[in-house]
């Protein structure tokens, strides 16, 4: 299992009427954990694509415990529970700033080759990369 944190300020373009994160937001917050995620691993989104190595998005899901509010400074936990084949799958919490759980969820993604717009198995340095934490 491999697990890296962000934290993320909550901006007022994040927000709704009600003064809460937009429900379609969370989406956004965890694309940015898993980016980073892979950053601290030495693996960027912008290698994979410069190798036409593309990662659509296959499932996401959200679990709302609580709302996150503008200002607020969230701490977003992204784990990888298993090593990636095709598919490479992120877990998520997210923590408000009294590091309360607020929401939880999920997104599974697809190694792509882009050339050629079929499915491939993961690259074999971010699998070498991540042996050691499974």
């Amino acid at each position: 299992m491999y697990s890296h944190a962000v934290t993320y300020r909550v901006c007022y373009a994040d927000t709704d009427q009600m003064g809460y994160v937009y429900y379609g937001n969370y989406a956004r917050l965890f694309e940015i954990a898993r980016v980073e995620t892979l950053r601290s691993l030495g693996v960027s989104y912008k290698d994979l694509e410069d190798q036409q190595i593309g990662l659509p998005v296959y499932e996401n899901y959200s679990k709302f415990l609580a709302p996150a509010y503008y200002d607020e400074l969230l701490t977003i936990e992204c784990t990888l529970l298993s090593l990636p084949q095709v598919r490479i799958q992120f877990s998520y919490r997210i923590l408000n700033s009294k590091q309360e759980l607020i929401h939880e969820g999920k997104t599974t993604l697809v190694f792509m080759d882009m050339k050629r717009q079929k499915m491939v198995k993961a690259p074999y340095y971010l699998l070498e990369v991540l042996k050691p934490y499974f």
